[in-house]
């Protein structure tokens, strides 16, 4: 996706060092605010993320604003509900130097995209079972 003054693109294995800083940044800011954080930065999957294109960044220039991944398919946690009619939002992290600049509603916007064009119904997202607010959006 493109606009005038962003884009949506894949991460690459180039990003490495500054998708691993943002979750640190994440993790930290978070523990801070008393929310719920990831315990460790899960390598792995966000490595098979970006090997696999499953893994965006939004730029801004030279800037990363935000990354996320997506998954077509989450059985373990939408169970009866996953039927190969949605994407799924996951790892969404907000550079903490472009918060208050709405990159989530850049993200849904996306996926709502996204959806529309590969004939899927529904954009569902992951978070914490604590996280009232997002599940109540």
């Amino acid at each position: 996706m493109n606009t005038a003054d962003f884009q949506i693109i894949n991460t690459s294995p180039d990003d490495w060092d500054t998708i691993r800083m943002l979750f640190r940044k994440a993790m930290e800011l978070q523990g801070k605010n008393g929310y719920k954080v990831w315990e460790e930065i899960d390598e792995i999957g966000l490595k098979r993320d970006i090997e696999n294109h499953l893994q965006y960044k939004i730029m801004q220039n030279e800037d990363l604003l935000c990354i996320f991944s997506v998954q077509f398919s989450d059985p373990f946690i939408w169970r009866e509900r996953d039927k190969g009619d949605a994407i799924y939002l996951h790892r969404i992290v907000v550079n903490p130097d472009f918060k208050g600049q709405k990159q989530f509603e850049k993200v849904l916007n996306w996926a709502r995209q996204h959806a529309r064009q590969n004939n899927l119904k529904y954009v569902r997202m992951d978070t914490w079972a604590e996280n009232a607010k997002i599940i109540d959006y």
